[in-house]
């Protein structure tokens, strides 16, 4: 079997070896990707964690504020990854290209108003995390030079969904590798000072991860230009009401789902910092270095979302079914070994950040329980993509705020703070709600009622397959 460089297209009919090596062509990028666009946080702890944990806790609460910013950035990417996948499934690539430009009018929007929303509510926002006074201080500083210059932000998820929505996942995972290394060059040099670069501590930690994202936007850009199925259209860049509605429709219980699990956390965030400011680095800390397994997961969601969508696009809906059903448990092993590793090697892992053993101690707890769950947040993960494939995100929403508020928030007080197991606690709490929730999509999903295949208005029922050199049937031949 052929494979294409730029992009995965799926043929009609494959065997079972076949479908499972398209899925690792679109998921080992998206893995790869998800998991540098990580490392740029995770980079800023490790690096911060050598000046303190103070600047560690500022550093997590203000991720903790920016990923509200993210939900709303990744609900317009969702939705532009589902449409232009549907819209190439039913071979109607300008329609694609088209929805995919008005996603980058959108993202830009809300990257203004996010920016807007930082210069003058950083420190109020901070705040509400009942933060000591020296964590706030840092905070906000970090929180206005990352979060005022949020329109870049948003291009990189709405660029990047773009081009995975047209089975293009390579071109996001060069990119992520790019800016990451040059982010953690620039980052050592600006934190601690190097050569003409000054000591600039928290501060130069958020300016290194401006740039990286204001570089990872240019090389998005020069990846969708290249591309004969994305490659922007002057007369596109016009606000079409009508695919800004589609966008909005998928998008918004998308954003819901993400903003509703935010909110929150704040909640629980708050309740951990109560426990102390070691305890909240120590949590951090936990979820830095559970990202690595986080981000295996997200990877074959997305490859499930791109293969199911293309599929529902094309009314194959059994090979969505199948595709799903494949990447779920390709998934679930992977993230199964990765739960070992950090079950055993989760106190190793802590004493890369801290040399107190009382903090080490704790970060080696939260992984134990969090090694655990890991095959559950992969059957969460992928499921999760393959509803939004479906057209379904409103009930994936109204699942996680019956588990974020219902479960979770409350199981992390009552277990963490009223019986007083502190972060093991916290951790307990995060896993039940997550084997929840992981349980109710699997069950619907075998029940068969997944789908929202309502027909959708065509802004644009023409196909135009000859403005590319293949159709979508023309599939995996020359990767």
């Amino acid at each position: 079997m052929e494979v294409n460089k730029e992009r995965v297209d799926i043929p009609i009919a494959v065997t079972l070896r076949d479908k499972m090596k398209i899925v690792l062509l679109l998921a080992f990028p998206a893995v790869v990707e998800n998991f540098f666009q990580t490392f740029i946080g995770f980079v800023d702890v490790y690096f911060v964690s050598k000046i303190g944990l103070a600047e560690v806790s500022a550093i997590g609460a203000t991720n903790a504020i920016l990923a509200i910013y993210f939900a709303v950035f990744m609900a317009i990417g969702v939705a532009a990854n589902v449409r232009v996948a549907n819209a190439l499934g039913a071979k109607q690539v300008e329609r694609a290209r088209h929805i995919a430009q008005q996603a980058i009018i959108l993202s830009i929007l809300f990257g203004i108003l996010t920016g807007i929303v930082t210069l003058f509510f950083a420190r109020p926002l901070l705040t509400l995390m009942g933060l000591e006074e020296q964590v706030l201080d840092i905070g906000e500083n970090y929180f206005r030079v990352v979060g005022i210059p949020s329109v870049f932000m948003s291009l990189m998820f709405a660029l990047s969904a773009n081009l995975r929505g047209s089975g293009n996942t390579r071109a996001p995972m060069k990119v992520s590798i790019l800016i990451n290394i040059f982010h953690a060059l620039l980052g050592y040099a600006l934190i601690f000072g190097f050569w003409i670069f000054p000591e600039m501590g928290v501060t130069g930690a958020a300016l290194a991860t401006v740039a990286s994202r204001v570089l990872g936007t240019l090389l998005l850009v020069y990846y969708i230009q290249r591309s004969e199925v994305l490659a922007f259209r002057k007369d596109f860049w016009s606000v079409d009401w009508g695919h800004q509605k589609e966008l909005a429709t998928l998008g918004s219980p998308a954003a819901g789902e993400v903003l509703i699990m935010r909110a929150g956390q704040i909640v629980y965030f708050g309740f951990i910092v109560s426990l102390g400011t070691n305890v909240f680095a120590a949590h951090q800390i936990a979820g830095n270095v559970e990202v690595i397994s986080y981000m295996a997961g997200y990877g074959f969601a997305t490859a499930v979302t791109i293969l199911a969508g293309q599929q529902i696009g094309a009314g194959r809906i059994e090979e969505a079914i199948s595709f799903t059903k494949i990447g779920a448990w390709m998934a679930v092993g992977i993230m199964g070994v990765l739960g070992l590793l950090l079950f055993f090697l989760g106190e190793w892992a802590g004493s890369l950040f801290s040399e107190d053993p009382e903090v080490i101690s704790k970060i080696g707890d939260a992984l134990k329980v969090s090694g655990a769950f890991q095959p559950f947040l992969a059957a969460l993960l992928t499921l999760t993509g393959a509803y939004q494939a479906a057209n379904n995100t409103k009930f994936p929403m109204y699942l996680t705020a019956a588990g974020m508020w219902a479960i979770r928030t409350v199981l992390v007080y009552y277990l963490g703070i009223t019986l007083g197991w502190g972060l093991i606690g916290v951790w307990i709490a995060i896993g039940i709600d997550i084997v929840t929730r992981a349980g109710v999509l699997a069950y619907k999903f075998a029940k068969g009622t997944w789908m929202n295949l309502e027909k959708e208005a065509e802004v644009e029922s023409q196909c135009h397959p000859q403005s590319i050199k293949e159709t979508m049937s023309d599939c995996v031949n020359n990767y």
